[in-house]
């Protein structure tokens, strides 16, 4: 089998998420298969680093899918000159190119950057509001960051995860929380290990609530100690969030 490596990035606004689902066809990776079974005349799974939630976007969202080597006639410049033809505007497909056989875009991701995008200027933002959660409570930006420390590093983060019947370990590290103010907008940055459901949306909702003086950044450690969803914060809508990058180790690209 030949195995290509694809780096998506899509606007997410008007999709469900980046999952096929059997009740839309309007989700990232449906519409990039049915694209490589028109090339290939056959059906072809593409396999995607993680599942982005409907609405939220990626400037780099790393894929990769499998073919028969009788079918790899096309070069990575053709395939990807394909995808772009035939893809709506609102996805674009940056780069094709061969990857090792045993990369997996998910399998094989030693971790993730996200980025979430929450406009807290005197005057509402008119031109980025898709890509933007409004506030317009006074942030603590300083009281967030303290909150942020004790976040990073390795925790149970069941109390920051939507999925009420995880089995699976509910234990992440996070590797840092950066928090950059520009023009009136806030940009929260998460790079950790892995994320869990709704984890960043939920991470985000809790700090916001400590910028709005609802909660005290000393809280966050009990919080995680409680393992139980209601103790966090909400959920922060999803038009704000962009998966930024993906990390591999070097061997697994080939």
């Amino acid at each position: 089998m030949a195995n290509f490596c694809l780096i998506v990035q899509y606007d997410g606004t008007r999709y469900n998420g980046w999952q096929r689902q059997g009740n839309t066809p309007d989700t990232i990776q449906e519409k990039l298969e049915l694209i490589l079974e028109h090339l290939y005349g056959q059906p072809v799974e593409v396999n995607g680093s993680g599942r982005t939630d409907a609405g939220v976007h990626a400037l780099h969202q790393v894929a990769n899918y499998r073919v028969p080597r009788l079918l790899s006639k096309y070069s990575c410049q053709e395939i990807q000159s394909y995808f772009n033809q035939y893809l709506p505007m609102d996805i674009r497909v940056l780069s094709v190119q061969k990857a090792d056989d045993r990369f997996h875009a998910r399998l094989n991701a030693s971790g993730k950057l996200y980025e979430y995008k929450i406009d807290c200027g005197d005057v509402a933002n008119v031109f980025q509001r898709r890509y933007l959660y409004r506030v317009e409570e006074p942030l603590n930006i300083p009281n967030m960051e303290k909150a942020a420390s004790y976040l990073v590093g390795t925790h149970d983060f069941k109390s920051f995860c939507s999925n009420k019947h995880m089995k699976k370990s509910t234990v992440r590290t996070i590797y840092d929380i950066s928090f950059e103010l520009n023009d009136g907008i806030l940009s929260i940055r998460y790079r950790g290990d892995g994320f869990l459901y709704n984890m960043v949306r939920i991470l985000t909702g809790t700090l916001l609530e400590v910028g709005m003086g609802y909660r005290l950044p000393s809280q966050m450690t009990s919080i995680l100690e409680g393992l139980d969803r209601t103790l966090a914060g909400f959920t922060a809508p999803p038009q704000g969030l962009f998966l930024v990058e993906v990390y591999y180790p070097e061997e697994v690209l080939g």
